[in-house]
């Protein structure tokens, strides 16, 4: 049973995992010292706890703890009772979901889990969480088996990652890639067409290469790259093929968000997948 705790004081020691969520650089430190995520809204936190993420503590004001209430039940876990207003001094901004719960970091997935897949998103070095958890968003709701994140991409358990998500980042099997340089030949040595969405001379359209899949079918890595350059030359090269999504008004490309969720609904596939989805 859950025991509930109030606190008035922002400086209080125990609301440490909750502090200044805002500060990136500082959120990376701490929550890799001490192996911790936050989940923010009560929708967040349920899907957490109920994918098996073990809470260290919640931060709530009263009016979402009977919303929450079943949880506790079950759980030996201190919950801090804070007004908003102490919320905002700690969290520094105002947390308009009213709960947040600081999670235990777990691995679930390697890249190697992931070779079983029939439809991975692959993404090179997206360091925006908001895109990170979008792109997760999207091929967990289009049906897609996973996502692989170079080494350098953003945290799929940071805040802002996690709330983009809806939470999906709890459900689909991601992993990241050890090696940058020579991931790529893993996965085609694993049967996966790599396939880089990119502006290219000898790029093929969205459609001609979903056509191509539905008279061929076969496994599909499709690779994304970062926010304002794209793809590197060097995974560009290592590429099995180049797809552009074809563009009119003078648009050149799309947020990489937007255009990963229109590549997987157009490469989307209904072989089941080999995963397991708790990991």
């Amino acid at each position: 049973m859950a025991t509930f705790i109030d606190i008035d004081d922002p400086a209080d020691s125990r609301l440490a995992d909750y502090v200044s969520l805002r500060d990136v650089n500082l959120r990376k430190s701490l929550e890799a010292e001490h192996g911790l995520f936050i989940a923010e809204g009560a929708k967040v936190i349920r899907r957490a706890c109920e994918a098996g993420y073990p809470p260290r503590s919640f931060l709530l004001a009263p009016r979402w703890i009977d919303g929450l209430r079943d949880l506790f039940d079950d759980l030996d876990v201190e919950v801090y009772v804070v007004s908003e207003a102490l919320s905002e001094q700690v969290t520094g901004f105002h947390v308009h979901r009213g709960a947040l719960a600081s999670m235990c970091r777990q691995t679930r997935w390697s890249a190697v889990d992931l070779t079983d897949a029939r439809r991975l998103v692959v993404c090179e070095d997206i360091v925006d969480h908001t895109n990170v958890g979008a792109i997760i968003r999207c091929a967990a709701g289009i049906g897609w088996d996973g996502v692989l994140l170079a080494p350098r991409a953003a945290d799929p358990l940071y805040r802002r990652a996690i709330k983009t998500s809806m939470g999906t980042v709890f459900q689909l099997p991601w992993a990241r890639l050890e090696d940058w340089s020579g991931g790529l030949d893993e996965l085609r040595n694993h049967g996966f067409t790599v396939a880089a969405m990119a502006l290219s001379d000898d790029s093929v359209t969205l459609d001609e290469f979903s056509a191509d899949l539905r008279a061929n079918p076969r496994k599909v890595a499709l690779l994304m790259g970062t926010e304002g350059a794209g793809l590197s030359s060097h995974w560009i090269s290592q590429a099995d093929v180049v797809v552009r999504i074809p563009m009119a008004g003078g648009v050149d490309s799309l947020n990489v968000a937007a255009a990963a969720a229109v590549a997987c609904y157009e490469l989307r596939d209904v072989t089941p997948s080999r995963i397991s989805p708790s990991g």
